[in-house]
């Protein structure tokens, strides 16, 4: 049976480190290597159902941070979601798995040790380095935007990173082939699921919490 898993990393030696590593010890494995989160989104519309795991870096061009975790999240709920980057900090490790993610595998591993951390998040396993803690390490009030920040669909998350940009409903609304008066109706769903009344508000929380380290 075909294990299929989506790598979003723009390094071209990682993907094929990982690849190298994961063909190892998966006998059928598809790799479908993605530089970007559209290339990702494009990758999973329609298919999900037959990805297995995807593993994306946080230091993605365009989307920084924990955004494309809850984009995708919110996009393709079934599959899981594996974080695999250069950052192995604590405080980070423990808020990507107190915001879902499946795994948090740091580049430091050896290839290995990255291709068992693999195995058994694909087999249900919530994989992180030894001594890091559980999510109960994260401050609730995090837990709890947290949870605000995955209520939005996937298309108010992709607005909202446009907001930390510093971008105007009439950018938004031409970048993502939508009408502006679409654009404000999801703005003010935004402000009122994260509970703030304004856009700067908006952006201030969605950098602390899910979109900056």
């Amino acid at each position: 049976m075909t294990t299929r898993i989506v790598i979003g990393d723009d390094h071209p030696l990682v993907q094929a480190a990982l690849r190298s590593a994961l063909s190892s010890v998966l006998d059928d494995l598809d790799i479908i290597a993605c530089q970007s989160l559209d290339e990702a989104l494009h990758a999973l519309t329609g298919r999900a159902e037959e990805v297995d795991l995807i593993l994306w870096d946080l230091t993605m061009p365009g989307i920084q941070g924990f955004a494309a975790l809850f984009i995708l999240s919110a996009q393709f709920p079934t599959v899981p979601v594996a974080i695999i980057s250069a950052r192995q900090d604590a405080a980070t490790i423990r808020r990507a798995i107190a915001y879902g993610a499946s795994g948090y595998i740091p580049k430091s591993l050896s290839l290995p040790e990255m291709a068992d951390a693999v195995t058994r998040i694909l087999a249900g396993e919530i994989w992180m380095p030894p001594n890091v803690g559980g999510r109960s390490s994260v401050q609730g009030a995090d837990v709890e935007l947290g949870a605000r920040m995955a209520s939005l669909s996937a298309q108010q998350l992709r607005i909202l990173a446009m907001i930390v940009d510093g971008k105007l409903n009439k950018q938004i609304a031409g970048e993502l082939d939508i009408a502006e008066q679409t654009v404000k109706g999801h703005v003010s769903t935004i402000l009122r699921k994260l509970g703030v009344g304004s856009r700067t508000q908006a952006a201030v929380l969605a950098e602390r919490l899910a979109f900056g380290l």
